[in-house]
């Protein structure tokens, strides 16, 4: 498997005056996702959890919403001309019985880093139908000063960000403000499949009364996912875009946007937020 971090020589200019060392940079591969051994998708990623982020991905997909419906998730041996093993393809192979989706006519292959959403045909692709009741009965609250105190807690366990400064986080919270789970990856998305993922193989989902932290923007995507997950509150420290909110709105989540310091702004579901 490759390696979260890699070296590289950097000339470093301090002061008007120029130095050669090595810098550490957070990596940078490519994962392609297989569903019952067909080609689904390739994401940009860093390396590690891979195996969460697949299911997690499918997941988001509306394929996947319990850990029984999963037979196997193994890294593909012969990926190359050589037969060796890259550790960047992934196969899924769903569990007897499960029904298995036409989803690659409506999604490209390709996703990137920043936008996983990309390669899909149309909007009305993305409003998939989540496999859990939907958010909008969950009854958590959460108080706002709890809320204002996850943005440091989430720096605080970054422990690649620190080498790097190269990388995103999704971190997983209790109404109470317990991190339960955090992961780091080049993309925002990746960030939180691989979170979704590891809550599937745990048998956690949906995850009801949750709060979802996200480092960066809110996107319509990351809404989604956590839709799709059964996750009520999404935080992020910076904007949420238009659709993002249109879709809180119209699953009844909870989003904030701007969690910066004891501010905030509340774009859907302020009755969850508690003064």
């Amino acid at each position: 498997m490759g390696r979260v971090t890699e070296r590289r020589r950097v000339v470093r200019i301090r002061n008007g005056t120029a130095g050669v060392r090595p810098d550490t940079l957070v990596a940078e591969e490519p994962l392609e996702i297989r569903l019952n051994g067909r080609p689904l998708a390739i994401t940009m990623r860093t390396p590690g959890d891979d195996f969460a982020l697949a299911v997690g991905f499918l997941v988001s997909e509306g394929v996947l919403g319990a850990a029984s419906e999963v037979q196997a998730v193994t890294y593909c041996e012969g990926a190359t001309q050589d037969g060796s093993n890259t550790y960047n393809v992934v196969n899924v192979q769903l569990a007897p019985g499960v029904p298995v989706p036409d989803i690659t006519l409506e999604r490209n292959v390709y996703t990137t880093s920043s936008c996983g959403l990309c390669g899909k045909a149309s909007l009305d692709a993305v409003r998939t139908a989540s496999r859990f009741p939907g958010v909008a009965a969950d009854p958590v609250r959460v108080a706002a000063e709890v809320l204002t105190g996850l943005p440091d807690r989430l720096r605080a366990a970054q422990k690649v960000f620190d080498r790097t400064g190269g990388l995103h986080a999704a971190g997983l919270f209790t109404a109470e403000g317990e991190l339960l789970d955090l992961r780091e990856d080049v993309g925002r998305h990746n960030a939180v499949d691989k979170i979704v993922g590891r809550a599937l193989q745990a048998g956690r989902l949906p995850l009801a009364g949750a709060v979802l932290l996200v480092s960066g923007r809110a996107s319509f995507e990351l809404v989604q996912k956590a839709v799709m997950a059964g996750i009520p509150v999404l935080a992020a420290v910076s904007a949420p875009s238009s659709l993002a909110v249109d879709l809180a709105l119209e699953s009844g989540m909870t989003l904030v946007g701007f969690l910066r310091g004891p501010d905030m702004n509340i774009y859907a579901g302020e009755e969850r937020i508690t003064l």
